[in-house]
């Protein structure tokens, strides 16, 4: 296991796809616990793909967007207001989920890159905050 995370971290190339993959899986599970284990197997077609749309299509998206020349305004804000807004469109979600959905989405960013910076010491998610990594404490 260490092997695999000392490769991991030294080869840059695998951090994206991973974080793609970490997103992609934090996604599934706050949409799970907001509309609930018997809608999630109803609607899970609708929800792979706003998953697909939403995290894998955003996240390229967010990461080319910059790279293509596209300005921030334009790169960051569209991804993230589809985020927040097709969810609870989509899946017509009451006022309730909507607000848990909202306040879970915005607590997974940060999440997400606590997570890789502290442990990994992968800053790139959140490259604009600074969380140390473990193995520099």
């Amino acid at each position: 296991m260490t092997l695999v995370l000392v490769y991991l971290s030294s080869n840059t190339a695998w951090h994206f796809p991973l974080m793609i993959l970490a997103s992609l899986l934090l996604f599934l599970f706050i949409i799970r616990i907001v509309i609930g284990k018997t809608r999630f197997k109803e609607q899970f077609r609708l929800v792979l793909l706003l998953s697909f749309l939403l995290v894998v299509l955003g996240m390229l998206f967010g990461k080319y967007g910059a790279q293509w020349g596209l300005p921030w305004w334009i790169y960051y804000p569209i991804p993230m207001l589809m985020t927040l807004l097709l969810p609870p469109i989509l899946l017509k979600l009451n006022t309730k989920r909507t607000i848990i959905y909202l306040f879970l989405s915005f607590l997974s960013a940060p999440f997400i890159h606590t997570f890789f910076s502290f442990f990994l010491g992968w800053t790139e998610y959140m490259p604009f905050w600074d969380i140390p990594y473990l193995g520099d404490l």
